[in-house]
């Protein structure tokens, strides 16, 4: 590319278009520019309107009539079939369904209902309501999930953490708790259809482990009572505990003995998936080979549905000889699919199980009560959702938004057979990766499993004792302790480690939505101030004619945390070695009007006292937030044109 104007044209003004341009970066540019005298003896170009490479300023009612055309294309582009397809991914797998995904999905589908079933009666005493309401969040979500799911081996319904979160705002009343899976829903969606996956990006990956780790302790915690036979209330870690303390006396051996016996038979039955029999390739093993190990597998698998039977049976065994049992047991769990209703928008006066009155709530009531759980609760469930999509992924791209979108609907489709908040289990989902499912078409050997113990089984879950259910927590809890970052976190970057702790401290001390606020709030410090201390590179250079100046590279954007950072440091190296300055802007790609004030009056300080000061590669966006500020700047786009510009100043300087 050759230059297309003489010097003289350009003396007068003309300026031809962006392609002549020597941009710094683009390959194969051979152009260059002759820039036209701005002040009496400096030559360079001024930051101005004729600077700018594209120019597209509208005013305001241009683009408030844009607005009606806009809405018109995003309402045709949701009705392409490209996008249908999207949103509705069964459309997607269905037409290519076969009879090796039927059996695959069949097998995962009943080994996750085996699991799904001892779970959802154990997180429900987690959440704090009766053990019915575990198992109705338990069936529609699954059916869902398999119309908008994307992940073939996210299982929907009730998780540890999720039932945590909502046993801190229901306080035992599911009135508050179905409410609270309906308005977390339409959360869900709203942020699915707007596209505000990205606000877990603002979770690292320190704070999640932190946030984790501190969960699991407070959720094992809330088990000990039922582990010891005790009655012990708590909301964070520290409550829990000094409760537990002052009831310890009334331990009953009969909850001790069934409880950490159940704990040491599923801690060792964990084992059991890896004790394999025969060659390590599967294919190399014999029929009795594959038996044995498949039923090991098995087994191992569900363990916890083995010992809800186990113990269950002791209960009945107890209950028929004498009525009474030396252990807890859960009760009553009504038989029966729950009806199918709106979610409730108030609460009637309530006599509680201590005796007490609980007085009527109005919905306004209600939202109170919920309070910032409404938002921590759908950042999390999309949280546990899409550490299941990534961790069976295998290179895939993970699509948080239609993730958002039908964990969303779920939610609100569960509100409506009194179920309460849930999402993807980690836990389940190991399980169903393990057990070869193809599609998300095993939910619904799932939900029928579940189903089926509602319509058929619920009279035999009087018998299950209180705490073998708290052993299953606890065995598995246990392991969500995420002890083992902290050696790689510490020998990566050990700062990262301070948000980390700090969430973790904060969680269980205090309410666990301030202990994740917490966390989050360090980790945008520490970007704060990342962004306001850019690293400034410092290169000593010499013209062809000799006249040394100074090169300085900022790392990053020019913002208003980091202008006065950046002035002084720049003046510093200025005053030091009275040479000419020039700013390389190769990497600021924005700035801010604090930033423009900042640099006009770096421009001053330097002319203050008669040194020079000029831009190279400074991207058109900057300017057009010098030229709004008004600045009087020089910038270069070549640097053998910054040279020369450089030594026509120090003659000129001399001359006078």
């Amino acid at each position: 590319m050759s230059r297309t104007s003489s010097d003289s044209q350009l003396d007068k003004g003309h300026i031809k278009s962006a392609a002549v341009y020597n941009i710094h970066g683009l390959a194969n540019s051979q152009a260059s520019l002759n820039f036209p005298t701005i002040h009496k003896d400096v030559p360079g170009y001024r930051g101005s309107n004729e600077f700018i490479l594209s120019d597209d300023r509208r005013s305001t009612m241009d683009q408030l009539r844009e607005i009606g055309p806009w809405c018109r294309r995003k309402c045709q582009n949701v009705c392409r079939k490209k996008i249908l397809y999207k949103r509705i991914p069964v459309l997607n797998w269905l037409p290519k369904y076969t009879a090796q995904d039927a059996v695959g999905d069949l097998v995962a589908g009943f080994t996750v209902g085996l699991t799904v079933i001892p779970q959802a009666l154990a997180y429900s005493s987690i959440a704090g309501l009766p053990a019915a309401y575990g198992l109705y969040g338990s069936f529609l979500g699954c059916f869902v999930y398999i119309f908008l799911g994307s992940c073939k081996d996210v299982p929907m319904g009730p998780t540890a953490i999720a039932s945590l979160l909502t046993a801190q705002v229901t306080n035992g009343i599911w009135e508050r708790a179905v409410l609270l899976c309906f308005l977390s829903g339409i959360i869900e969606l709203l942020m699915g259809i707007f596209g505000l996956g990205f606000l877990i990006d603002f979770v690292s990956g320190p704070v999640s482990s932190g946030f984790t780790s501190a969960a699991a302790l407070i959720i094992l915690s809330s088990q000990v009572k039922d582990l010891l036979g005790i009655t012990a209330r708590g909301n964070t870690f520290i409550e829990q505990w000094d409760a537990i303390f002052k009831d310890i006396h009334n331990t009953q051996i009969g909850d001790c003995i069934m409880g950490f016996t159940c704990i040491v038979v599923l801690l060792l039955m964990r084992l059991l998936p890896r004790v394999k029999i025969g060659p390590p390739e599967e294919d190399q093993q014999t029929v009795l080979q594959k038996i044995f190990n498949k039923s090991l597998w098995l087994i191992g698998t569900a363990r916890n549905a083995i010992i809800v039977i186990v113990c269950g049976a002791i209960g009945k065994i107890y209950y028929a000889n004498d009525g009474s049992a030396p252990f807890r047991m859960i009760g009553q769990v009504p038989q029966g699919l729950p009806s199918v209703q709106p979610p409730p928008f108030s609460v009637p006066e309530l006599l509680l199980e201590d005796g007490q009155v609980h007085s009527a709530e109005t919905f306004g009531d209600m939202l109170g009560h919920l309070g910032s759980m409404l938002i921590v609760i759908p950042l999390i469930a999309l949280l546990e959702d899409i550490s299941i999509c990534k961790a069976f992924a295998d290179g895939k791209s993970v699509d948080a938004t239609q993730e958002l979108i039908a964990i969303g609907v779920s939610n609100i489709a569960n509100s409506f057979v009194q179920g309460y908040p849930g999402t993807g289990a980690l836990s389940r989902g190991a399980v169903n990766n393990a057990s070869g499912v193809r599609t998300p078409f095993g939910g619904l050997y799932t939900g029928i499993i579940v189903i089926l113990a509602l319509l058929f089984f619920t009279p035999a879950f009087f018998y299950i004792p209180k705490a073998a259910l708290a052993a299953i927590i606890i065995a598995a809890v246990v392991f969500m302790v995420e002890v083992r970052v902290v050696k790689p976190m510490w020998r990566s970057k050990k700062t990262d480690l301070i948000p980390g702790i700090a969430a973790f401290i904060a969680c269980l001390a205090l309410p666990i939505e301030f202990g994740i606020l917490v966390g989050i709030g360090l980790n945008i410090l520490f970007i704060l101030y990342h962004a306001a201390r850019p690293k400034i590179h410092m290169d000593q250079m010499i013209t062809p004619c000799g006249i040394k100046f100074l090169m300085l590279t900022p790392d990053r954007s020019l913002i208003f945390p980091s202008s006065d950072f950046v002035r002084n440091l720049i003046n510093k190296h200025g005053l030091k070695n009275q040479t000419p300055v020039v700013i390389d802007c190769t990497h600021i790609y924005g700035a801010d009007f604090t930033a423009a004030q900042v640099i006009d009056t770096l421009i001053k300080d330097f002319k203050a006292r008669n040194q020079m000061l000029l831009f190279l590669n400074l991207k058109p966006s900057v300017c057009n937030v010098f030229e709004g500020a008004d600045l009087e700047y020089r910038v270069f786009y070549d640097l053998e044109q910054l040279e020369k510009a450089i030594q026509e100043i120090r003659r000129k300087s001399f001359q006078a």
